[in-house]
């Protein structure tokens, strides 16, 4: 009987981003929400891992990419204790948690069919009321998702 642990190896990243302890159930929606499916880089899209604090966690790694902050920041909608390492010459040369900043603009769509900003051709504005877990209210109807 053969006792020797086997595990998958996944390729170092020689420069790029990986995004890691997303909570697994919201994988595919970070990875909609950063546009990722019709990317041309190298992706490594890791679900169901085990982790210590969130049971399963995602990991989305994207080869020679760096993102804004600010869409970075978006993945704190979904998952608020994501962090995302750069990388270059296969060394992590900055790391941090995702932040979920104090207003959103154009980064979701008011669930209330009558707002405005789902009638005419304009910015959705949301407040962040809660981080944790997190609740924003539309700037123009005042619809808390």
């Amino acid at each position: 009987m053969n006792t020797e642990k086997k595990e998958l190896a996944v390729a170092a990243l020689r420069c790029g981003t990986v995004i890691d302890h997303i909570p697994a159930a919201v994988l595919f929606e970070v990875v909609k929400l950063l546009q990722l499916e019709n990317s041309k880089c190298q992706l490594t899209i890791g679900n169901n891992l085990p982790s210590k604090t969130l049971g399963l966690k995602g990991i989305i790694k994207v080869a020679d990419t760096t993102f804004p902050e600010a869409v970075m920041n978006r993945i704190a909608l979904l998952a608020p204790e994501a962090n995302v390492n750069v990388i270059e010459n296969y060394e992590v040369v900055e790391k941090r948690r995702v932040e979920l900043p104090d207003t959103l603009i154009n980064v979701v769509r008011c669930h209330n069919p009558k707002c405005i900003t789902n009638n005419e051709p304009m910015a959705t504005r949301f407040i962040v009321i809660e981080r944790n877990p997190v609740k924003i209210r539309c700037s123009y109807c005042g619809q808390v998702h």
